[in-house]
């Protein structure tokens, strides 16, 4: 379950705690995604003993692309920041014993001439991440966006290998623009860390699995025929609704289960025809 199911700043620590009470064993640290914050040796310290308090597992963290620390950024000064705020969740991650960070691509420049400068600026940064990651084990898994064609985390995958770069599928913003799934099956086989939540296909709800149009059916099969061998991984929050929060946790709880009995389904379906 994602940490920022009602917020992502502040005191991750009351919900933690009522995550674990509803019953849930893995957290997606959501706390700080898109800031330029940068956890401190001891917050990470405290944050490690409250999860083995609770007895919660980090499943994975959401990095941050920061707000002007931005590792694709033009100007040079920015973009190094920025790689540092990633390595400070790589570390992160790898103290809580988590397997991945999630990391959005920058935004392109709209100017074709400013294009190649870019893409420049992602590989060197990716290229000073790597070594770091690795020897820290810890994985970086690229999200897709709402209507996304996926031409931006091909052409990365076709630099760097799958022991360091993987994808992040978010079931709610392949749901947008249609064509999600279809791109979800072309890179199965990299496929390292899932955020599942749902929508109608126009707006990015991140409302609970069930609710929307999200294909899960197809889903599951492609989740279960792929290299994904983590649990269910909500990213789904309350934020506008109007719902009691032990209740929205029980509601997601059921939900993230039901997507769980489906994958495991189709994974025993693919185990009796390859047999």
């Amino acid at each position: 379950m994602t940490t920022d199911y009602v917020a992502y700043l502040g005191d991750p620590g009351p919900y933690l705690r009522r995550i674990a009470e509803t019953g849930f064993t893995h957290v997606h640290w959501c706390h700080e995604w898109n800031t330029d914050y940068l956890y401190s040796d001891e917050e990470v310290a405290q944050a490690k003993a409250l999860l083995r308090e609770l007895d919660l597992d980090l499943l994975d963290l959401h990095a941050s692309n920061g707000v002007g620390r931005s590792w694709g950024s033009l100007l040079e000064e920015e973009r190094s920041v920025g790689v540092k705020l990633i390595r400070n969740r790589i570390d992160m991650t790898a103290r809580l014993s988590g397997r991945a960070i999630v990391l959005h691509l920058p935004p392109k420049p709209h100017s074709p001439v400013e294009l190649d400068r870019f893409w420049a600026s992602v590989c060197r940064s990716l290229d000073e991440l790597e070594p770091h990651a690795l020897r820290a084990s810890v994985r970086i898994a690229l999200e897709n966006m709402e209507d996304d064609r996926f031409d931006g985390i091909e052409r990365l995958f076709s630099r760097y290998g799958r022991q360091f770069l993987g994808l992040c599928y978010d079931s709610g913003h392949g749901n947008i623009g249609g064509r999600g799934l279809d791109h979800l099956e072309r890179f199965s086989d990299r496929l390292v860390s899932i955020h599942l939540h749902d929508n109608d296909g126009r707006i990015d709800h991140h409302n609970l699995p069930f609710t929307g149009t999200v294909d899960w059916p197809r889903l599951a099969r492609l989740i279960a025929d792929s290299s994904y061998d983590g649990c269910m991984s909500l990213e789904s929050n309350m934020r506008g609704q109007d719902i009691e929060e032990r209740l929205y946790l029980r509601q997601a709880y059921e939900a993230g289960s039901a997507v769980a009995r489906l994958i495991e389904t189709e994974r025993q379906r693919l185990c009796s025809h390859a047999t």
